[in-house]
């Protein structure tokens, strides 16, 4: 079983596992939602330890153990991804969301002003709980006055995924980031897809195992908008015949690149391409 999606450790497993693996206890686990605009899912318990991914604001993890240190180890609902997350970003869960934000990043304020500090900012995908709208602000469960125009519900679906990661060129790259504060290749592909409404697993070689088909060498010399380019820990989403756009570390943020210079240049690094997969 794939560590990243089993919440199995030697000492503790969910309940849900139990038959399926070894632990020296099974629990239920249980749920809480993710507080701040977003917060660091890390593999260890510790500030300093790897980022493997992040958790927005609305979303529900399943808590199956907790330490001394303020740390709790568990599992997101959405991707299934597993990793320890600051105990001070859950609380017991509130109202179902209703709405998500659709900007690239927004501000959530105290109150019906934006001349007041915000109580925090708040990325693409967040998942929020509106109680009601007014005419300059959604108005969140907890009081939060969010900019309207930054807001749809929850059904809403961007037309276009490759024109959602179009939007992030510039961001800066972060291993495990999943907003425009930072983001990493996998990343921006599963927030530009789940912003168009198709289910995305998180890491580059789950998508490649997971989304679409793999394209015939002779398919792949026609590629279209929407196409992804597999190389190994890599993913890249093609703009159109001639240009890509991906988070990559070479630049070291979100850019776009001649998909030709960019095969050669990743090439001579050691790596070649895996495969690429059409979506339709």
């Amino acid at each position: 079983m794939d560590k990243r999606l089993t919440p199995a450790r030697p000492d503790v497993a969910a309940k849900y596992l139990e038959g399926k693996v070894e632990a020296a206890r099974f629990v239920t686990g249980e749920e809480f939602e993710i507080t701040d605009g977003a917060t660091a899912m890390r593999r260890d318990p510790f500030a300093g330890a790897m980022l493997d991914t992040q958790a927005l604001r609305g979303e529900r993890v399943t808590i199956y153990d907790r330490n001394d240190e303020g740390w709790a180890w568990g599992q997101l609902n959405s991707d299934g991804y597993v990793g320890w997350i600051s105990d001070l970003a859950l609380y017991p869960p509130g109202p179902a969301p209703t709405h998500k934000v659709t900007a690239l990043r927004t501000f959530a304020f105290p109150g019906p002003s934006i001349k007041i500090p915000p109580m925090d900012t708040l990325p693409l995908g967040a998942r929020l709980s509106i109680a009601r709208m007014t005419d300059a602000f959604a108005i969140a469960s907890n009081g939060h006055h969010i900019p309207k125009q930054h807001v749809a519900e929850l059904g809403f679906i961007e037309p276009d995924f490759v024109a959602v990661a179009e939007r992030f060129v510039g961001t800066p790259y972060l291993w495990g980031g999943k907003t425009s504060l930072g983001i990493d290749c996998s990343g921006l592909v599963q927030m530009a897809l789940t912003a168009a409404g198709t289910g995305c697993p998180r890491d580059s070689d789950m998508q490649e195992s997971g989304l679409g088909r793999a394209l015939s060498p002779a398919e792949s010399q026609t590629l279209k908008r929407g196409d992804l380019i597999f190389w190994q820990g890599h993913v890249a989403i093609v703009r159109d015949a001639h240009t890509i756009v991906h988070a990559n570390a070479h630049h070291m943020m979100t850019a776009i690149e001649d998909t030709r210079g960019a095969i050669a240049r990743i090439a001579a690094a050691g790596s070649s391409i895996t495969s690429i997969k059409r979506l339709d």
